[in-house]
C-alpha cells in the first residue's frame, strides 16, 4: 500500500479519523472538546463584565460564588429567579447558567442562559448575543447540535445589530461546529467564511475551514487556509498538526514531516505532539528500504 493511501488509515487509528474516509473528520478533536471548555471559562469571564447588571452590584462577584460552591450558587440563582424581574433577572440566569456549566449539567443551563437572554432589554444586542452564545454552547457540550442552531441563529443577529466583530466570529464559529455535527458541511464553511471576515485574525478560525476544506478533498483551498492559520499562530500545535495531515494527502511527505516536527519542537509535552510522534513515526516505516 501507498503511504498516500497508507496513511489516513493510520491516521485514522490515532487520531479520531474515519476508517473508511480520511476526510471524515471535519473539525479537530482536541478543539472541538477541549479548546471548547477553555473558551466557555473565559466567555463567562467576559459575560460577568459586559452583560448589563444594575450598577450596585458586582459584575465578578456571581463568578466567585460560583467557584467556591456551584451547587450553592445554583441554588441561590434558582431562588433569586423566582421573583426577579429586568435586569435582575438577567444576572439571576446568567449566575444560574455559570453554576449550572460547571455542574455539568447542560441542558439546565441552557435553559437558564435563554431566560437571562429573553429578560435582557430587546435593544442590548450585546448582552443578549453573548447570553445567546453561551445558550448554544451549553447546548453543544450537551450533544444537541440542533438545538445549538436554535438559539446561536438569533445570537449572530444580536452580534451583527451589536456591531461587535469578536463576537460575531465567535458565533459564527460555533455555528459551524454545530453545522457539521448535523451533517450540513456546505452551510458550516458559510459559517467559518463569515467568522474569518468579522475576524481576518483569528487563527483557530482559518485552522477549522483549513480542517473542513481538507475533509471536503479541497486541498488547495485547504493548504492557502493552514497557511493563513500558521502566519497568525506559529507556535499553534493544532495548527502544525493539521498543516501535515494536509501535507501528507497532498503527497508532499517531506512539508509533513518538518509540520510535525515543529509541533515537538513548540509543544513537546502536548497532546498535539504525541500524536505527531506516530504520524512521523508511520513516514519512517513507509520510507526505510525494503530488505
Amino acid at each position: 500500500m501507498s503511504l498516500t493511501l497508507m496513511l489516513p488509515l493510520m491516521l485514522a487509528q490515532v487520531g479520531g479519523f474515519d476508517l473508511n474516509n480520511p476526510y471524515a473528520s471535519a473539525l479537530p478533536r482536541e478543539i472541538v472538546e477541549k479548546k471548547a471548555d477553555q473558551d466557555r471559562k473565559r466567555r463567562e469571564e467576559a459575560a460577568m463584565n459586559s452583560v448589563a447588571l444594575p450598577a450596585a452590584r458586582s459584575n465578578t462577584g456571581c463568578m466567585g460564588a460560583v467557584e467556591a460552591n456551584p451547587e450553592k450558587s445554583a441554588q441561590l440563582a434558582r431562588d433569586a429567579m423566582k421573583d426577579a424581574i429586568g435586569r435582575e433577572r438577567v444576572r439571576a440566569g446568567l449566575c444560574l447558567g455559570v453554576a449550572l456549566s460547571d455542574l455539568g449539567q447542560w441542558d439546565d443551563a441552557r435553559e437558564a442562559f435563554v431566560a437571562a437572554r429573553d429578560a435582557a432589554e430587546v435593544d442590548d444586542h450585546a448582552s443578549r448575543a453573548r447570553l445567546g452564545e453561551m445558550a448554544g454552547n451549553a447546548a453543544l457540550a450537551a450533544g444537541q447540535p440542533g438545538q445549538a442552531l436554535g438559539v446561536l441563529s438569533p445570537a449572530a443577529s444580536d452580534a451583527d445589530a451589536a456591531g461587535d466583530p469578536e463576537m460575531t466570529a465567535a458565533i459564527a464559529l460555533d455555528r459551524a461546529r454545530a453545522l457539521v455535527a448535523v451533517n450540513q458541511p456546505d452551510e458550516a464553511a458559510e459559517a467559518l467564511a463569515k467568522a474569518r471576515t468579522a475576524q481576518p485574525d483569528n487563527a483557530q478560525a482559518w485552522l477549522l475551514s483549513a480542517t473542513l476544506s481538507r475533509r471536503q478533498n479541497k486541498l488547495a483551498v485547504a493548504q492557502t487556509q493552514i497557511e493563513k492559520a500558521a502566519e497568525l499562530a506559529p507556535r499553534d500545535p493544532e495548527i502544525g498538526l493539521e498543516a501535515g495531515v494536509i501535507a501528507v494527502l497532498s503527497g508532499n511527505d517531506a512539508a509533513a514531516r518538518r509540520s510535525w516536527n515543529s509541533v515537538l519542537a513548540t509543544a513537546p509535552e502536548s497532546d498535539s505532539a504525541a500524536t505527531a510522534k506516530q504520524y512521523i513515526a508511520q513516514l519512517g516505516l513507509e520510507t526505510k528500504p525494503k530488505p
